[in-house]
């Protein structure tokens, strides 16, 4: 299974960047991102919305 993760900005939790990754993968993401305090937000990938690697604005 695939999912977007959305980097968010700190302050007004806007998405930063998205990215696809595989579920092997989202894990690691996490614990990168708990170590720094930046915050995610994670979905299926088969959403609508879900992009690889682009900026969202």
């Amino acid at each position: 299974m695939r999912f977007e993760i959305m980097h968010l900005n700190d302050i007004d939790g806007t998405a930063l960047r998205s990215t696809v990754v595989d579920a092997a993968s989202v894990s690691k993401i996490v614990r990168q991102a708990a170590a720094v305090g930046q915050r995610l937000y994670i979905r299926p990938a088969g959403h609508p919305h879900a992009a690889a690697d682009t900026p969202v604005r």
